[in-house]
């Protein structure tokens, strides 16, 4: 009899906590009179607001916006978006940049014999797998970043990692993205979102320009009320970097920068940061801790392509991470497709499901607890891993789209999820 009391002790207490986090993610969610997609358009402002600082400034509030902003949910700071600065058009830049991807060849040129090469031509024919809601757009252009910061609120995503590369230089396909970096640290605060630097692997990236870098940004940045910080559990507030592709530094060059006994590191001095790592394999773990790094982030959206991206991986990194104090980032996506520039690549396509899929990583993610989540991506286009708004589009070229659900399906998806993790986060540090 106790023993079926204490049972029915427990089912109880499982109803009440079902009941707080339905309840909790309820009140998140936008009133019944406010319109999902009349959330994602642009707000009526003075575009001389839009203009990015050539230094880092604190900008007034503005009333209008902020009563807006009172229809979206909070924003989560402990979920962090990929974010791709890259994509030009005639408008804005003289010419279509990234839309126009490449199509990559197979690295056995036997294969590559039986896949298209060449360039992708928009605005018809792009370089993905979707077609955004906003057509083939211009990273620098004001009101395409003040949607995407609206469409982030949607989401209750709270922080932005953007892809960076030091001045003048760029990924194979793109152009230079610094100059974008102070129109986007602008809209954000308007929109009380975070930045964060994914700092990409550069030419020649070694501990010597990565120590230049790092204090780049913080010279230029630091000061920006958008600039992401984290409160460190020793109470020291400190910027946070990801390291895409980290593992092409070997562990002894990293450590020169990041351990406290080397006589160049970076730590205890004025640009002391944490420095999240990506790992991919597991042989990284060793790396990862030889280093010096103060966490690491697992990145790809498909399920099983690495040891990192493999959900049923998750706990063990978990307990990695606990026992080597470190800070774990799973990453989770909504789903992959890369054929539009790597027309080969069929077998890592994961199909969305209708947002199955998505939801599927955001459990594995929760049930990992881990101390932030990010996604890939908000709009990684070329890889099909994008949660911004696609619609359907008819050409020469046959686009996937969300339907049978809204535009804005995947945005909702992980506005709930966000919620969750939120009344999670709470209970575990109870």
């Amino acid at each position: 009899m106790a023993r079926l009391r204490r049972k029915s002790c427990i089912s109880i207490l499982a109803v009440l906590f079902l009941v707080l986090v339905a309840s909790v993610v309820l009140r998140n969610l936008p009133s019944e009179h406010s319109s999902p997609l009349s959330l994602v358009q642009p707000v009526e402002m003075e575009r001389k607001d839009l203009k990015p600082s050539k230094t880092p400034i604190r900008l007034e509030r503005d009333p209008q916006l902020e009563e807006t902003l009172r229809k979206f949910p909070p924003p989560n700071y402990y979920v962090h978006a990929f974010y791709y600065p890259w994509y030009g058009n005639p408008k804005f830049d003289g010419r279509y940049v990234h839309w126009d991807h490449v199509q990559l060849p197979h690295w056995d040129a036997k294969v590559a014999q039986g896949y298209p090469q060449g360039r992708h031509v928009p605005p018809e024919d792009i370089g993905s797998n979707y077609y955004p809601a906003l057509g083939p757009y211009s990273s620098k252009d004001p009101a395409v970043v003040e949607n995407h910061m609206q469409q982030l609120r949607m989401a209750a995503i709270g922080v932005m990692v953007v892809s960076w590369y030091p001045p003048n230089l760029k990924d194979d396909n793109g152009e230079p993205l610094d100059d974008l970096m102070p129109l986007l640290l602008d809209i954000a605060h308007r929109y009380h979102i975070k930045v964060i630097f994914h700092i990409e692997p550069y030419k020649d990236r070694d501990e010597v320009n990565m120590l230049t870098n790092v204090k780049y940004i913080i010279d230029k940045y630091g000061d920006h009320p958008a600039f992401f910080k984290y409160r460190t559990t020793n109470d020291k507030l400190l910027p946070l970097f990801y390291i895409y592709d980290s593992y092409l530094m070997n562990s002894e060059q990293w450590a020169k920068l990041l351990k406290h006994t080397a006589s160049d590191s970076i730590r205890d001095t004025p640009y002391d940061s944490l420095f999240i790592a990506l790992l991919v394999e597991e042989k990284h773990k060793r790396h990862i801790l030889t280093a010096g790094f103060d966490g690491f982030y697992t990145y790809f959206a498909t399920n099983g392509f690495s040891y990192g991206s493999t959900l049923k991986n998750w706990d063990g990194l978990r307990a990695f991470a606990e026992d080597n104090n470190l800070l774990f980032i799973p990453s989770v996506g909504p789903g992959y497709i890369d054929t539009s520039v790597r027309p080969w690549n069929f077998q890592n396509t994961r199909n969305r499901i209708n947002g199955k899929y998505y939801e599927t990583a955001l459990s594995a993610a929760l049930e990992a607890r881990p101390d932030f989540m990010s996604i890939t991506s908000f709009n990684e286009w070329h890889e099909g891993t994008q949660i911004e708004t696609a619609v359907p589009k008819t050409s020469q070229t046959v686009y996937l789209d969300y339907l049978p659900n809204k535009p804005t399906i995947y945005l909702e998806i992980t506005r709930k999820w966000a919620a969750i993790f939120g009344s999670e986060r709470r209970r575990w540090q109870d």
